[in-house]
């Protein structure tokens, strides 16, 4: 689990990407596979979701950084996987930690097929110090549930 997160770590960051964004990319891959695999009942679910995780964790990790804790993320997260699977098409679902203050949310964006998988591209915004940070991606449906991000 943790060689794919570290593996899906080294797509993350382009060749301008500076120290912190590497280190934002790791820490969101690495936290992501940890959140994700958190989800899932069987060992097969737990690695799909780690999977799913680590690149959501790591599309988020590398656009905002080290500014995001722990717990941001799992709130950012869960607000990202709620929005993919059940979100309205250009409505916000939102998140916010009330330990930090910081908040967001994401507005997913049409479902459609691509090779036989179901994929959403969404929006994420995220507010640090009122300042908003932006991320937008692409995610498409695994068989067994999980989402992954392609883009």
């Amino acid at each position: 689990m943790v060689a794919g997160a570290v593996a899906l770590t080294g797509c993350a960051g382009g060749p301008d990407a500076g120290p912190r964004e590497g280190t934002g990319t790791a820490v969101g891959a690495l936290t992501g596979a940890l959140i994700g695999s958190a989800f899932g009942g069987g060992t097969g679910e737990r690695i799909g979701g780690a999977v799913a995780g680590a690149a959501i964790g790591g599309l988020l990790g590398n656009r905002i950084g080290a500014a995001l804790d722990e717990e941001d993320r799992r709130y950012a997260y869960e607000a990202e996987m709620a929005a993919l699977e059940q979100g309205q098409v250009g409505a916000p679902v939102g998140w916010r930690n009330p330990g930090s203050g910081r908040y967001g949310n994401i507005v997913p964006g049409p479902a459609y097929t691509q090779r036989g998988a179901r994929c959403r591209s969404f929006t994420h915004t995220i507010y640090i110090n009122g300042q908003p940070q932006v991320a937008r991606g692409t995610a498409c449906r695994n068989p067994d549930g999980t989402w992954t991000a392609v883009g």
